[in-house]
């Protein structure tokens, strides 16, 4: 008869269940189960996972499910489980025990209750176990044969009472009809070999009050166990995990407060909730209305500082100037409007850098829309010298009176913030600059249109230099400097330098200001500035509509890097058309595109005096418009 293994216990056994645990039970990195076992240490499968050879076990994988064995016995486990040590156990005893059964070949006995079959109970830590058998039959029949083995009581109880006993003919082996039967193995630790810390405790096995008989007493051995308030593998370090004994709610009576400590709890009695609902609430109300009334007076004292800063912005900016002036005129005044900071903000959505129509030396200009749904361009200047204030007020009142179809119309201004704002009226189709040298292919700029561009420009220029109230030189006309409307009609635009002069003032002495390409030699010498320089300005854009170049290109050669230079030269060496954008030769007729090249050549001269003026150039550019249609 083969016996195997049913149980190991990592203790001396008394009475116990095993503890359903959370934590791994195997050694860091080891197998933790074989089949349907669990493999708790000192025991493992690998030579780093077990303590010593006697605990090593091995998982044959060749069944379904795998099977385990212990190594040093060729035993098969059924079951490994940890159990806790308990007291009350019975003392140290030697048992001498028997049974006596009746057999008869006619009778079976499921129970095994002295018909055909007898039992006797064994305690634990059984070291030795001797069966005698002995007939107490009489009569001739004296033959005796019969079987005795060890099992445990779970699998006796089932497995005996499946085969409905023993009816065996005794001719059989017993294993072919019960197969295996099962029994527990008990066994200790030695302490010199293990692992201990302040979460577990050692003892010897006669200790705590519970039976043991060992043979081998003499190697201290001992079992090990979780201190009070742990659970977990008292043979790995750190194997003993606190138990959140907090987690059952009926630990501690009604009125008390549990709370988990290291290895125990502690309760404590509860104060009155509806108390302590009235500290919270009021502890929580007092911090809102400490909040709250924070919050209102740093938004109050922000907003005192705000409206303090636009007073001082509006007084520093010019504002009362601005405002005395306004009162003191009526001549298309009421057309200018002061607007507020927060008008501005909200109209360009806090100044969006998906707003910005484009940038230049002057500021940035935003696109955005008023409350009354119209569109407009915001100019954000970058800075205004304080001197330069007053002029700046002078100026955006005569800029206010300018109405001319040609020239962008300013529709007012905001001096609440440190740099004044300019609101213009919104003009959609870019600037001159970007259809000349960024061309739409499928809205080209023909000749026609160049002629107008020409006539529109001559008109606005000449409207400042003569026929406004006070003359105004726009001191940086360029291709930029030129909006499209949406019928490609020219506004002359960005008056962030131009000046008004008196009516009998020839010039300005300034500190030189424009673009390169575009600014009057004369002027940049003199650093005198007179209306001339405006023609100067406009030759170099009517030769930019001619060939299509920019006024100033590394490109070409040192001698041409300036446009005006290059042009001068080759009207002077007869090349003109050489020169010109292909579109222009195209489109315009030879007379007529010689005439604009020269007339542009006059705005070009060197000595002042002998440029037109503007409304000359005005009227000669009609002059040549008129001289076509009648052709």
């Amino acid at each position: 008869m083969r016996l195997s293994v049913i149980h190991l216990f990592v203790s001396t056994l008394c009475l116990m269940a095993s503890v359903a645990l959370a934590i791994s039970l195997a050694k860091r990195g080891c197998q933790e189960t074989c089949g349907n076992v669990t493999i708790p240490y000192p025991f493992g499968i690998g030579s780093q996972c077990y303590l010593k050879s006697s605990f090593a076990v091995i998982c044959e994988n060749s069944t379904n499910p795998a099977r385990l064995f212990l190594s040093s016995m060729q035993l098969e486990i059924l079951n490994m489980s940890l159990y806790e040590i308990q007291s009350g156990c019975a003392n140290k005893t030697t048992t001498n025990g028997g049974c006596m059964a009746i057999c008869d070949d006619n009778s079976t006995d499921t129970s095994c209750n002295g018909i055909n079959c007898c039992k006797i109970t064994i305690p634990t830590e059984l070291k030795q176990l001797q069966f005698t058998y002995q007939s107490i039959r009489n009569g001739r029949n004296k033959s005796f044969c019969g079987y005795a083995f060890l099992a445990d009581k779970k699998w006796f109880r089932e497995d005996y009472g499946k085969y409905n006993g023993l009816r065996s003919d005794l001719l059989d082996p017993f294993d072919k009809e019960f197969g295996n039967a099962s029994m527990v193995l008990e066994w200790e630790y030695d302490k010199s070999l293990g692992y201990y810390n302040d979460r577990t405790q050692c003892v010897y096995p006669n200790e705590r009050s519970f039976s043991y008989s060992s043979l081998y007493f003499e190697l201290s051995s001992r079992v090990c166990y979780c201190l009070d308030g742990f659970e977990g593998n008292p043979y790995l370090p750190e194997g003993c995990q606190d138990i959140d004994e907090c987690g059952n709610l009926t630990m501690c009576p009604h009125g008390f407060t549990c709370i988990n400590t290291m290895g125990s709890y502690n309760c404590q009695k509860q104060k009155s909730r509806l108390k302590i609902a009235i500290i919270v609430i009021g502890c929580a109300l007092g911090a809102l209305v400490l909040l709250l009334g924070a919050w209102a007076s740093t938004k109050a004292i922000r907003k005192r500082i705000k409206a303090h800063k636009k007073r001082k912005f509006f007084k520093r900016n010019g504002g009362l100037l601005l405002e005395q002036q306004l009162s003191s005129t009526d001549n298309g005044l009421e057309k200018t409007k002061l607007f507020t900071s927060k008008e501005l903000a909200h109209a360009t959505d806090q100044y969006n850098e998906n707003r910005v129509l484009g940038r230049g030396g002057q500021g940035t200009v935003y696109k955005g829309m008023l409350a009354d749904g119209r569109i407009v361009a915001v100019k954000k200047s970058k800075r205004v010298d304080e001197d330069d204030l007053e002029v700046f007020i002078n100026e955006v009142v005569i800029l206010s009176q300018i109405n001319h179809r040609n020239v962008v119309r300013l529709l007012g201004c905001c001096l609440e913030t440190e740099v004044p704002l300019l609101v213009y009226e919104f003009i959609p189709n870019g600037t001159l600059f970007q259809h000349i040298h960024e061309p739409n292919e499928d809205f080209p700029l023909s000749w026609q249109m160049r002629m107008r561009i020409c006539r529109d420009v001559a008109g606005a220029l000449s409207y400042l230099h003569s026929a406004a109230s006070t003359p105004i030189y726009h001191r940086d006309i360029k291709s930029t400097n030129i909006l499209l409307d949406e019928k490609y009609r020219a506004k002359v635009s960005d008056f962030g330098t131009s000046r008004s002069v008196a009516i009998d003032q020839t010039h300005l002495t300034t500190r030189v200001l424009g673009t390169f390409g575009y600014l009057d030699p004369e002027y940049f010498q003199s650093s005198q500035f007179t209306e001339k320089s405006d023609v100067y300005s406009f030759g170099v854009v009517m030769v930019e509509l001619l060939t299509g170049e920019k006024a100033i290109s590394s490109v070409r050669a040192e001698v041409g890097k300036s446009l005006a230079t290059r042009f001068l030269h080759s009207m002077e060496e007869d090349h003109l058309f050489d020169i010109l954008d292909p579109r222009v030769l195209k489109e315009g007729r030879r007379e007529e595109v010689a005439a604009i090249a020269e007339l542009a050549r006059r705005c070009l001269h060197l000595n002042g005096k002998k440029r037109p003026t503007m409304k000359e150039v005005a009227v000669e550019l009609e002059g040549i418009q008129l001289l076509k249609k009648d052709r």
